[in-house]
């Protein structure tokens, strides 16, 4: 077995070996604890800034790369995984590395500091900044650890302080046996540095750069000597395609802006900080080749700018990532079978964005909500009186449900989403999974009247709106993915002749989000087993901009 790495502590002796799994997870349960430690035990001519930046470090730095059983508890009520750890920590904090410094994390542009609690914390620091580390460290273990001298003198002297016992006796004059929690840098407030200075430092590195490219152009035109080997070539994409530049907005924004839809929705999923996966999904972008679906006439280049992540987590067993760059979305499944499918999704609202296709699988499909849904469930179309069914929906993923083409008559189902009032009125919408990544929003227009001769498109969630769905779903112009709504407009609805009931015209019209639409003219008669379609095609027909329309049949 290697030995002890310079600044941390040895593992104990008589040990067996056993993944160091169990020391990661200690650590995760203890961090708090141990990261007050390295603060109170780091040395006092640190700013408050650098110590917790410090702290932070020499806790993370005490996860061995191998680890071992300890042959004997540390002590009757401790648990010996983290009293080792405790040694490393005190350790790299005792005896900091110069080298350790260039280990710590980095935060540009922000200070951060431990919050003070009054004359009384004040007065405190400054004497424990008289204190040398071994003391400073002894009044952590009885403060902080609430460990008895004795036990805190044999923690110093397993952690490599010579004289532990005078340390504790140089602690015990300010131990308080109080919490301290203006000594807590897990707890921190942050302010910004020097502005001005920050602004002066860019414009000089600016200057600087634009300087060197304008004296190596110089030197390029003046036939300068070529570089004996070709610099690096950029990764395709170049930042865009960097996991560390993706565009992550915050868990309520969708709250605060006045309009919802793609960009709003946070980050999700339990493999967001997964930089390898979300590498993947980006390479995938970056180079479109044979595993690259598009919808039709959606462009297959790479992000011009870092996109946003939508999601990155494990959906029955595959790894799936969704990102979205103002115009497209763009759904990476890994592993064999997997591949980049793409999508248009701009000017999307709280319907239009409502949901995502994450997986499919046969004729069911689970769906990713938008955060603003509250509720879901799933109905048959062809059967309005029938009551939705919950849909659950733990973490905004949906439990698998079933799909079904509106075109083939054999009643699809479709998604029942109940908005969350935090936006606007409470909003109860439907949508229609039509084989793509975005389900398309599904509208009713009720027929005129003599008061309103033209009507807006509303919810197809009514009684009329189920109804006339049921009967004249099937008759869509377009069923295929990048259907962004489907609209059923009931423009007329007239008596037939010897009393044979009534007829009602409907003109379906389907947008596809690149703008595109199309519609179609169906007359449903009383004793029809489906709607008869009479013509439709491509065109403004049916839409605000064309609402003069001719059925015959």
């Amino acid at each position: 077995m290697a030995g002890p790495t310079e600044g941390t502590a040895p593992l104990p002796q008589g040990a067996t070996a056993r993944p160091v799994a169990q020391a990661e997870a200690a650590l995760v349960r203890h961090y708090r604890r141990l990261a007050r430690l390295a603060y109170l035990a780091l040395p006092a001519d640190r700013d408050r800034h650098s110590r917790v930046l410090a702290a932070h470090a020499a806790v993370q730095r005490a996860l061995p790369s191998r680890w071992t059983r300890p042959g004997e508890p540390a002590g009757p009520d401790e648990d010996p995984v983290y009293d080792a750890l405790r040694q490393r920590v005190l350790r790299a904090a005792l005896h900091p590395h110069p080298a350790h410094r260039l280990l710590t994390p980095r935060v540009w542009g922000l200070r951060l500091f431990t919050p003070h609690g009054g004359e009384e914390d004040a007065t405190l620091d400054r004497a424990l900044a008289a204190l040398n580390a071994p003391a400073r460290a002894a009044f952590a273990l009885l403060a902080v650890e609430e460990l008895a001298p004795e036990r805190a003198a044999d923690v110093l002297r397993r952690a490599g302080v010579e004289r532990p016992d005078e340390a504790v006796e140089a602690a015990s004059g300010l131990f308080l046996g109080t919490e301290l929690p203006a000594f807590d840098p897990c707890a921190v407030r942050v302010q910004p540095t020097d502005l001005l200075r920050r602004r002066r430092i860019l414009t000089a590195v600016v200057a600087v750069a634009v300087l060197g490219l304008v004296t190596s152009t110089l030197l390029g035109a003046s036939g300068g000597a070529a570089p004996a080997t070709r610099p690096p070539a950029a990764p395709p994409g170049g930042t865009a395609t960097d996991p560390a530049r993706l565009v992550r907005v915050a868990a309520d924004q969708w709250q605060h802006t006045a309009e919802p839809g793609f960009p709003a929705w946070p980050a999700r999923g339990d493999r967001r900080d997964d930089t390898a996966l979300l590498g993947r999904a980006l390479a995938a972008w970056a180079q479109p080749g044979p595993q690259t679906r598009a919808e039709a006439g959606v462009d297959t280049t790479p992000p011009s700018a870092p996109p946003r992540l939508l999601f990155a987590g494990t959906v029955d067993g595959t790894a799936v990532v969704v990102l979205h760059d103002e115009q497209r979305l763009a759904r990476y499944t890994d592993g064999r079978g997997g591949g980049l499918d793409l999508a248009r999704a701009d000017d999307s609202d709280v319907t239009t964005a409502g949901a995502v296709v994450l997986r499919r699988q046969g004729t069911a499909a689970r769906y990713l909500l938008a955060p603003w849904v509250d509720t879901a469930e799933t109905r048959r179309i062809d059967q309005p009186d029938a009551p939705a069914q919950p849909l659950d929906h733990p973490d905004g993923i949906t439990a698998a449900a079933p799909t079904g083409a509106l075109a083939d008559c054999q009643g699809a189902t479709v998604l029942q989403l109940h908005s969350s009032p935090a936006i606007a009125e409470k909003q109860t919408f439907l949508l229609a999974d039509l084989g793509g990544l975005v389900p398309a929003h599904l509208t009713y227009t009720p027929p005129p009247d003599r008061t309103q001769p033209a009507r807006e498109p509303r919810e197809a969630t009514g009684p009329d709106a189920l109804q006339a769905w049921a009967r004249g779903g099937c008759a869509v112009p377009d069923g295929t993915p990048g259907v962004k709504q489907l609209d059923l407009w009931a423009f007329a609805v007239q008596p037939l002749p010897q009393n044979a009931g009534t007829a009602a015209w409907m003109c379906l019209r389907a947008d596809r989000w690149n703008g595109d639409g199309s519609a179609a003219t169906a007359v449903l008669l009383p004793t029809a087993r489906g709607p008869q379609r009479t013509g439709g095609g491509p065109g403004r027909a049916c839409s605000r901009s064309e609402q003069d329309t001719v059925g015959t049949t």
